[in-house]
């Protein structure tokens, strides 16, 4: 096994390490050993600022709040080098208030793909793609398909 591979498996095992424990279980501790200091989250066109590493942080909490069963299967993570993808779902039922919209009790599916961006030994910097209206429709708020 090279060094490289060997990089590439120990930031792999950090990434999921990292968002199981905060999406699944709440704990934050290890996203402050991955993310940078300087970190931003931005995710779709006209996200330039992006999220700092504390907003995200406070979003996964929300998230949480909202749905206590969640759960993030990651389906997969590739890393070369300085960067990496994660192909993620993540599944839970809508207990309470989210985005202003009251608990609907429905059981909810989204997924998305995560780019990451290493400096050093931290993630720096993503760029988050998935698919709101998802959430929405899961929510029943809005009917994806349907003439309306």
């Amino acid at each position: 096994m090279t060094s490289e591979m060997t990089a590439n498996d120990a930031r792999r095992a950090r990434i999921a390490d990292a968002w199981n424990a905060a999406w699944d279980r709440g704990e934050l501790t290890l996203m402050d050993e991955l993310l940078a200091p300087g970190y931003r989250r931005r995710s779709g066109v006209g996200a330039e600022e992006g999220m700092s590493r504390e907003d995200y942080k406070n979003s996964i909490l929300s998230a949480r709040a909202a749905f206590p069963d969640l759960t993030t299967t990651i389906d997969e993570i590739v890393v070369e080098g300085d960067r990496a993808a994660i192909r993620w779902r993540t599944r839970g039922t809508h207990l309470g208030s989210f985005l202003g919209v009251p608990p609907t009790k429905r059981p909810v599916e989204v997924s998305g793909a995560t780019f990451a961006r290493f400096e050093d030994d931290r993630i720096a910097e993503e760029l988050v793609t998935w698919d709101p209206r998802a959430l929405l429709a899961g929510l029943g708020i809005l009917r994806v398909g349907e003439d309306q």
